[in-house]
């Protein structure tokens, strides 16, 4: 799997997220009140065709996933060997698969579950990564040691050797139905990717607590907990944001290589990266089993790479 690390590289790690911008050239429509970082970052999306491309296809891609019902109303479990493997044809726009199921309704509701294991393992990374790399970046000592030690160990295990013995374990255990086959590939995923986001979020951390409003608090007598929450954690958020968005590609290209691999997914969570292992042997034969599913793959994590990139310079101001 692509590193997503490489492509946040750029973003300034300790960026004062909450910091404001007081040059005229930065006031807001309100005479007197400056723009935060946050709005002034809007704005310059706003006018990026890179954010509109990708984001319409991405909210696109969202409706298709929340409502498959709006986009096509055959059944994608419904199986026909009469029509196995025929090809794009105006009763199936797609085509049909190997044991006659529509390879465009399969597309659609495969959406979802494509997109939710992106979405759910890039939050669970990041709350896991976040939550140790504030840690050990504020108390620092042999928290920071400890810490930083645990997530090399998980940083040196091989990514696709790592999630096959994970992923063989939960088969083992015979488990049955889409969620939790779902939330497995999903805990192997987060498992082996949270040493990423504790560095970039440690990094942002040490930088930040060297600000002075963070050495005021401390001085007042604030605790841990509230420097942490109220003055640490808004100020470290640029850079783990434009990760996870980046990272959220990533995982949904994972997903699609462990299911090609026979360890991800498998009915009834049906999504492209099964349908493309499906299709595997049958590609000079039928090669629409393939093509559909793996460009809808490929467009929708050019989508999110596409939208990191629009955040990471947004949000840097040496990038504009």
């Amino acid at each position: 799997m692509t590193d997503p690390t490489t492509a946040a590289v750029g973003t300034a790690a300790d960026q004062d997220v909450s910091a404001y911008v007081t040059a005229p050239g930065h006031q807001t429509g309100e005479p007197g009140k400056p723009r935060s970082l946050w709005s002034d970052a809007w704005r310059d999306l706003r006018r990026r065709p890179l954010f509109i491309v990708s984001g319409a296809i991405i909210l696109l891609l969202v409706v298709v996933a929340v409502f498959p019902g709006w986009f096509t109303s055959v059944d994608p479990g419904h199986k026909d060997l009469d029509f196995s493997r025929q090809p794009p044809s105006g009763d199936a726009w797609f085509g049909y698969d190997l044991q006659g199921r529509d390879v465009f309704a399969r597309v659609v509701y495969g959406t979802r579950w494509t997109l939710l294991v992106g979405v759910a393992a890039s939050v669970l990374t990041v709350l896991i990564g976040g939550f140790f790399g504030i840690l050990a970046g504020y108390f620092g000592g042999w928290v920071d040691s400890l810490l930083s030690r645990l997530g090399e160990i998980f940083f040196g295990l091989p990514f696709v050797l790592g999630a096959i013995v994970i992923l063989n374990l939960v088969r083992n255990a015979e488990i049955r139905g889409a969620v939790p086959i779902v939330s497995a590939v999903v805990a192997s995923i987060a498992v082996l990717s949270w040493p990423v986001a504790m560095r970039i979020m440690r990094s942002a951390a040490i930088a930040t607590k060297q600000q002075d409003y963070v050495k005021a608090a401390r001085a007042l007598g604030a605790s841990p907990s509230r420097v942490i929450f109220k003055h640490l954690l808004p100020n470290c958020l640029a850079p783990v944001l434009v990760y996870a968005t980046i990272a959220l590609g990533a995982f949904i290209s994972a997903e699609a290589t462990l299911s090609f691999l026979g360890i991800g997914l498998r009915d009834p969570a049906v999504s492209w990266g099964v349908m493309i292992s499906d299709a595997r042997n049958y590609v000079r034969v039928a090669p629409h089993m393939l093509l559909f599913p793996a460009g809808f793959l490929t467009a929708t994590v050019l989508a999110f790479v596409m939208l990191g990139d629009a955040v990471r310079e947004a949000l840097d101001p040496k990038l504009r």
